[in-house]
């Protein structure tokens, strides 16, 4: 039997080493306005490096807001946002046909005006605000990276990214993302309160004159690049058995799923889980200066890949068991020892 040839460290450390470097400078930007949350700045610029879209999910007045808004200013990107509300039309996002008339030829004729969609980072504000049939509008979008209107199909410029935000506490007026709206975000970022020392500073730049200005570091095709970067980092055959076991261990109707996820899970996550955490773990490795996927780069994302796409039983809700503690126990029996988590 032939044996497969061993794993060896991606060779283009020169891009590495700029990928290293560029991503510092992006987080220097971010730093001059936004006050901590290192651990959702990184995890968004783990999404822009593999090619995913981010949900963020916070209680007002965390900066998910200025944070998205400030991170495109660090970069040259074309950066529209849209405020959702439940009167948002799906043209409102896409686009419209609108009747012109030539002045020449006194013809009239339709022509499609395009959407705010028709950008590089969208920044869909308060997503789940507006009904599923407007939400749907950024479904092709985000898989296909095009938009069809009127049997024409128009691609959109690259890289082309969606970060989402929503609000966990207000009820009223809002509309839950569908399973297959959630599926197409690669995250889903839980954004915490900030510590006492960054609530101080915090208060001290915004009751103050405090201006920060931010610089541009990072052009398009340089994301670009660092993709094809992230895509060339090896996968140790022992780091994707984890992640092939520990996405069966949470499907329920799956044969190697553990007997208490068949009690607890209703619906687990499909192959875009797999692909999307080894994506996500690769662009980690690179940014933690490691040149090959390691076991703890997928453990610590396993949640904000995992957390939307396992639907909890009723049981399970009722005993008070979140989706996070079935996926930290999945970790836990499947490593052996408790994972750290960003």
């Amino acid at each position: 039997m032939v044996q497969p040839p061993p794993i060896e460290p991606s060779s283009d450390a020169a891009a590495t080493t700029r990928l290293v470097h560029a991503c510092n400078q992006v987080r220097e930007q971010v730093g001059k306005i936004v006050v901590g949350q290192d651990e959702v700045i990184e995890q968004l610029l783990i999404a822009i490096l593999a090619r995913g879209h981010c949900l963020l999910e916070g209680v007002p007045g965390l900066a998910k807001t200025l944070m998205i808004r400030t991170l495109a200013q660090s970069m040259k990107l074309t950066f529209r946002r849209i405020q959702f509300t439940p009167d948002l039309m799906p043209g409102d996002i896409t686009g419209t046909e609108i009747i012109q008339e030539d002045p020449a030829t006194g013809r009239r004729e339709f022509k499609f005006e395009r959407g705010p969609i028709f950008t590089q980072m969208l920044l869909a504000d308060e997503i789940n605000r507006t009904p599923p049939k407007t939400q749907a509008a950024l479904l092709e979008a985000m898989q296909e990276h095009e938009v069809t209107a009127a049997g024409t199909t128009y691609r959109l410029s690259e890289p082309f990214f969606v970060l989402a935000t929503q609000n966990p506490i207000e009820q009223e007026g809002t509309y839950p993302l569908p399973e297959a709206q959630r599926d197409r975000f690669l995250f889903h970022v839980v954004v915490g309160y900030p510590s006492r020392e960054e609530e101080s500073e915090i208060v001290d730049r915004t009751t103050s004159t405090f201006t920060g200005t931010v610089e541009p570091v990072i052009s398009g095709e340089d994301i670009a690049q660092f993709q094809q970067t992230v895509r060339n980092v090896p996968l140790p055959p022992h780091v994707k058995d984890w992640v092939l076991d520990a996405v069966r261990t949470l499907r329920p109707q799956d044969e190697h799923s553990a007997l208490w996820a068949r009690e607890l899970i209703q619906w687990g996550p499909g192959p875009r889980a797999s692909q999307q955490l080894v994506l996500a773990a690769k662009a980690r490795a690179l940014l933690h200066g490691r040149p090959t996927v390691a076991i703890e780069d997928v453990q610590t994302l396993a949640l904000p890949v995992l957390r939307h796409r396992v639907v909890p039983t009723f049981a399970s809700e009722a005993d008070g068991i979140t989706v996070d503690d079935l996926i930290l126990r999945m970790i836990r029996e499947t490593s052996g020892k408790p994972a750290k988590v960003l």
